[in-house]
Parts: structure tokens; C-alpha cells; sequence
């Protein structure tokens, strides 16, 4: 029998070996097997064996990472494959197959529901016969109604033998047809409505994976984008028909007609080939012939083309002069867009000056997405009106890419911090180099915060939170009913206070925070989130709800909530001045002040202690309060100054200062 830790140790060699070679399992289970026949101690051969069950986790773990891995370049070949103009029916076509590739399913479906409120097959791939383009999908029963009442992925691993939820007997048929077992149903949602559902299915019993569902609910959400947009391109080029049906009523309009037609094909490629809004702009300015402006839904200014904000203070002088008040009737754009608003199309007025203000709005669907706005030096045509409508839907088309964008990179964004919380398997370089990708330097000073909303809308302090983290440079994490925000800087106590300030007034409730830090190292962000969770919990046993703490405002309470109890920072603050003033003036008020407390702060009995005169010790006395401010003698500072009288002691002794 071989006994000794170098054979033992030249086993494991070989598994790590094989562990890097990626060999299969069974490579493993055969260097097990030799090492049994070879003799090797039975306890070391069971150390053999936690080795091997070890390497064949990160064997699985580097599995599963290289299929997310691959799952999301899939999705990012998928969401660029759909920004191709294609016709609804064949992107659907295109969806249904990219859902059954990027799963390896057996078959997927996609369904749509119309006007009349049916839910119609509009398209499947890998089905066999039940299951056909113009099936009626009852709205009762099945995982289809389940995934629209939850708003959100429902699968079943053996759908005909799942109670779980109600059954439909016209599904259940069409699904025993097929021979489905394992189904999942994922809503379309865009915005508030719900487009349809897309299905996946298997002929086999599958369990669905947490990431395999993660993956079919990005892929929904990027499907029904882009069926949104298919569908506001559809509507444009059946506007863009019409037009050009009345040819043949005007011949002189026909060149008008082509004219607006290839504008507005051109502004659509530019939207969707991923020009930015300011170049749409200038390119459809030259067409209209004069200065255009994007104004948002709350009044904000998206864009503009030269010339219209002289335009604006140009206005606004003249209403100033003529003693207008802008307060309160509105400056004419301001009333132009409300007309556009609620015309639903292209209004104009007089500017004032014998030019052209004309406005029209800007949807997606049926949600509002701001105001075009063309000025002109002479009246508006009415080709000129309709090009302008049809600039208002290449704008419609910009604006939600740009939105689609955002939401995949705050999605990114996101889940750097979840990383930065939990423990992560990558390494902090990778960490920060992520980081500097989007836009964020983790070795710059950082500090955490972490608020809870005493009340409002959680969805809107979200959209707040990811508003805050993209304008400061920063990274917005929600953990339940906690935001978790790590912003750029050095004062953790100011940064939770603005936060505090800023999202109590968008709630309309207190909001209630914790902070900590600075850290400078991506692995340890995790630390000091813990402290700012810490310092939160201590406000909640405190009563100091729709408040802000610090470790450093929290005192000794700060000191003992910190990992990495920082002494010098706490004795620091709480008698730092009266340390500098003995050492700049060659006096005694840390002795007068430790004398103080001992002789239980009666002055005489601490003038005996130090041996000096009672009107010395008050005249020191009152250097300490102009040093530590009037309240230095109220209980809880008291206290705050006596801990960090004897840990500066104790700090003084261990390095062999003397007493």
C-alpha cells in the first residue's frame, strides 16, 4: 500500500490537470479508480475524492457560465437581427424561430391580440399540425392567461399533468396534438399594455433554468419593441401609400409624394441605423427648410437645429418688453404643443414677425412622446405639413430606440453592482474593468448609500434611483424594499443627505438612509454596503426614521458598526481640537479635562487633583467649550468625549508613551 502526501498530492495534480484540460467527468472518475487500485490510504483517497467532487463543480460552474455566456451573445445577435425593417408577419416569423434556437426547443409560437380582443397564432416554427398560423388562443385557462394575469414568465415542466392552474379543454387538445409536455409563456408587454404572449414549448419533460427564463423574458421585452415599431412603420408606409394613391387625381403631386417618401425613408434608416437625434434633425431641417426643436412631454428641450434658440430668447425678449408675463399665460410654443397635443397632428400659428411656428406631436402608439416644433420664414405648404408629420414619426422611432437602449444598459449596469454586493466569482481587475466600460472608475473614491422609502411608489423611487446613478456617474442596485446606490466622492454623509432630500420630495414620504465609506478597491464595496446597511438598521432602533446616518454621525455607535473600526478618525472628532491646541500651545486641557471627569466634573475637586488654582481649571474649562462647543457636557457627547478620552490613553500606553 502507498501511503505519503507527495503521491496524494500528485493525484490532485493530475485532476487539476485534467480540470484545466476540461476532460470529461469520466476522466475523473477513472483517476479515482487508479488511485483505489494503486493503494493509496483510505483517507487519503477520501481526500482524493472531496477533490474530485470539487473539480467537477467548477467544471460545471465554467459549463454554465460559457451557455449564459453564449445565451447572451445569442440575445445580442437576436436584438440586432430585429432591427432590420421588416414586415410584422416576418419578424414574427423571425422571433419565433430565434426563441426556439436560443432555448433548443422543440417548437414556439407567437400570439397577438387584436382590436376585437382575440388573441390570434400570427406565427410558429417546429409545429406539426394543431398549432397553425390563425388559431384562436381562448383567453380563459392555460399558461398564456396565467403569464398575462402575473405580468411575467409561467411555465410548467409536463403541462397536461400540471394542476397547478386552470386547464382549457380547447388547449389542452391542440397540446396533446402536438405532443407538448414542457411550456412556457412569456407576455409582451410595452408599456402598459400587453401585445400578445410568446410560447416555447418541448416534447419532452424540461425544467426551465432561472437564466433560461431571465433569457425568454429580455427576449420578450426586446420582441415587443420591436413589434411596436414594426407596427408604427407599417402605419407610416400605409400613410405613405395614401398619399401616393391621390397621384393619379394631381399629377403635379406625384414628385411631392415620392419626395416625402424617400425623406422619410431616409429619416428612418438614419433612426434606426443608431444616428443620434441631433443629426435627424439637421437632416430633416434642410428638407423643412427651417429650425426645428424636440420638446419632451414635462417641457424639457430633447434637441434643436441652429437657429432655434435664438429664435427662443428672441421671443422671449419681445414678451418681456411688451410686459407680458410668461408665468402666467405661457409662452406661444408652450401653447403651440398643447394644440398639437390635443389635435393629434400638425398645427401652426404666426410667429410674430410674419414667419411660421408649426408643432406636431410626437407618439409611440398611443403614448405621448413629446412635440416637434419647425420654424420657418414664410408660411407652412401643406407638403410641408405632412413632411413634418412624417418627421414626427422618425423621431417617435429615435426616441423609443434610444429608450430600448437605456433599459438594456441600466439592466448591465445593475447587475455590476449585484456583483460589487455579493460574493463574485470574478476577480476585482474584471469588476473594474467593467466598471471603466460603462463610464464608472471603481478606483476613484466611492461611497455607498443605501435608502429605504417610507412610503410612495416604489416603481417611481426606482426610476429616480437609476435617473440619479446615470447623472452622477454612479451604479443603483434595488435589494427589496432597499435602494442601494454607490456614488463617486469622499463624504458619505453629505451624499445620503442629498439623496434623502432629493427622493423624499419625488416620493412625497420621508425616505430614510444609511451611508459609509469612501472605498477606492471593487472587493470592497461589499464591506462598506454592509456598514451603510448597519447604519440604516441603527437609525430604525433609534427612531430615527426619514433620517440619515453615517458611521462617522453615529459616534461610538459609528465605531462599534464598522468593520474596520477607524480610532483615530472617532477620537479625531470628538476632542481633535483640544489635541492640537495642547500641542500648538504647550498646555494642559486634555489633563484638565480627564481630571474633570474623574473628580465626577466638579472644578474644585479637579484643581486639587492637577494642583493648581479652581479659577485655573475654569479658565481652562471654558478654552475646552470654545474649542468643542457649548454642549460638550450634555450627556451624549459626554459621553462621545470620554470614550475617546480613554481610547487615546489606552492608544498612548500601548506605544510606550507612559502614563
Amino acid at each position: 500500500m502507498q501511503t505519503g502526501g507527495g503521491v496524494l498530492d500528485a493525484y490532485v495534480l493530475a485532476m487539476l490537470d485534467l480540470l484545466a484540460g476540461e476532460a470529461p467527468a469520466e476522466r475523473f472518475e477513472e483517476l479515482l479508480r487508479q488511485a483505489a487500485a494503486a493503494g493509496v490510504a483510505a483517507d487519503q483517497l477520501a481526500r482524493l475524492t472531496a477533490a474530485k467532487d470539487r473539480s467537477l463543480e467548477v467544471r460545471q460552474l465554467f459549463a454554465r457560465r460559457q451557455q449564459r455566456e453564449a445565451g447572451l451573445s445569442a440575445l445580442v445577435d437576436t436584438a440586432r437581427d430585429l432591427t432590420h425593417p421588416y414586415s410584422l408577419d416576418t419578424l414574427l416569423a423571425v422571433i419565433t424561430r430565434r426563441a426556439r434556437l436560443l432555448m433548443g426547443l422543440d417548437m414556439s409560437w407567437v400570439s397577438l391580440h387584436g382590436a376585437d380582443g382575440v388573441s390570434t397564432v400570427r406565427a410558429a416554427d417546429g409545429h406539426a399540425s394543431a398549432i397553425t398560423v390563425g388559431f384562436e388562443v381562448p383567453l380563459a385557462g392555460g399558461v398564456g392567461a396565467h403569464a398575462q394575469k402575473r405580468s411575467a414568465p409561467f411555465w410548467t415542466p409536463d403541462y397536461l399533468h400540471d394542476e397547478s392552474f386552470v386547464h382549457n379543454e380547447t388547449i389542452d387538445h391542440v397540446v396533446r396534438s402536438e405532443g407538448l409536455r414542457a411550456i412556457m409563456a412569456v407576455p409582451l408587454r410595452h408599456e402598459h399594455s400587453t401585445l400578445g404572449v410568446l410560447y416555447v414549448a418541448d416534447r419532452n419533460i424540461r425544467h426551465f433554468l432561472p437564466n433560461e427564463i431571465s433569457l425568454m423574458a429580455s427576449l420578450a421585452d426586446l420582441a415587443a419593441v420591436a413589434i411596436e415599431r414594426t407596427r408604427l412603420l407599417e402605419r407610416t408606409r400605409t400613410e405613405v401609400a395614401e398619399l401616393t394613391g391621390d397621384v393619379s387625381q394631381a399629377k403635379d403631386s406625384s414628385a411631392t409624394v415620392r419626395r416625402l417618401h424617400s425623406i422619410h425613408r431616409s429619416l428612418i434608416d438614419l433612426a434606426l441605423g443608431g444616428s443620434e437625434l441631433p443629426a435627424l434633425l439637421e437632416r430633416a431641417s434642410a428638407e423643412l427648410g427651417g429650425a426645428l426643436l424636440v420638446r419632451g412631454t414635462v417641457g424639457k428641450d430633447l434637441a434643436c437645429t441652429e437657429g432655434f434658440p435664438d429664435f427662443l430668447s428672441g421671443l422671449e425678449s419681445t414678451r418681456i418688453d411688451n410686459g407680458r408675463d410668461a408665468r402666467v399665460d405661457g409662452s406661444p410654443v408652450d401653447r403651440l404643443c398643447l394644440d398639437a397635443q390635443a389635435a393629434d397632428g400638425p398645427v401652426r400659428c404666426d410667429d410674430g414677425t410674419g414667419g411660421m411656428l408649426a408643432a406636431c406631436p410626437v407618439t409611440g402608439g398611443t403614448e405621448s412622446l413629446g412635440t416637434l416644433l419647425l420654424h420657418g420664414a414664410r408660411p407652412a405648404s401643406e407638403a410641408q405639413e405632412q413632411l413634418l408629420g412624417l418627421v414626427a414619426q422618425a423621431v417617435a422611432v429615435q426616441l423609443l430606440m434610444q429608450r430600448s437602449s437605456a433599459v438594456a444598459e441600466g439592466q448591465v449596469r445593475d447587475e455590476l453592482l449585484h456583483d460589487l454586493l455579493h460574493v463574485s466569482q470574478l476577480p476585482p481587475a474584471q469588476l473594474a474593468s467593467r466598471g471603466r466600460r460603462l463610464g464608472v472608475d471603481l478606483a476613484e473614491p466611492h461611497v455607498v448609500v443605501v435608502v429605504r422609502p417610507e412610503g410612495g411608489s416604489q416603481s417611481r423611487a426606482n426610476a429616480w434611483a437609476s435617473a440619479c446613478a446615470h447623472r452622477l456617474s454612479g451604479l443603483k442596485y434595488v435589494d427589496g424594499g432597499h435602494i442601494v446606490l454607490l456614488l463617486p466622492g469622499d463624504d458619505p454623509s453629505g451624499a445620503a443627505r442629498a439623496v434623502q432630500r432629493e427622493l423624499s420630495v419625488v416620493l412625497g414620504h420621508p425616505v430614510t438612509g444609511g451611508a459609509a465609506g469612501p472605498t477606492i478597491a471593487p472587493d470592497d464595496v461589499r464591506r462598506v454596503h454592509q456598514e451603510a446597511r448597519r447604519c440604516l438598521d441603527a437609525l430604525t432602533v433609534l427612531d430615527g426614521t426619514g433620517g440619515t446616518a453615517s458611521p462617522r454621525e453615529l459616534g461610538f455607535l459609528g465605531l462599534l458598526l464598522s468593520e474596520k473600526q477607524d480610532v483615530e478618525r472617532f477620537v479625531g472628532s470628538a476632542i481633535g481640537p483640544v489635541l492640537e491646541y495642547d500641542q500648538q500651545q504647550s498646555t494642559e486641557l486634555l489633563r484638565t479635562l480627564e481630571s474633570y471627569f474623574t473628580s465626577g466634573s466638579s472644578p474644585t475637586r479637579a484643581a486639587e487633583l492637577l494642583h493648581v488654582h479652581p479659577n485655573t481649571v475654569s479658565r481652562r474649562l471654558e478654552r475646552i467649550t470654545d474649542l468643542l462647543g457649548p454642549h460638550w457636557q450634555e450627556p451624549a457627547q459626554a459621553l462621545e468625549v470620554q470614550l475617546a478620552l480613554r481610547l487615546h490613553r489606552t492608544r498612548h500606553l500601548l506605544g510606550g508613551g507612559g502614563p
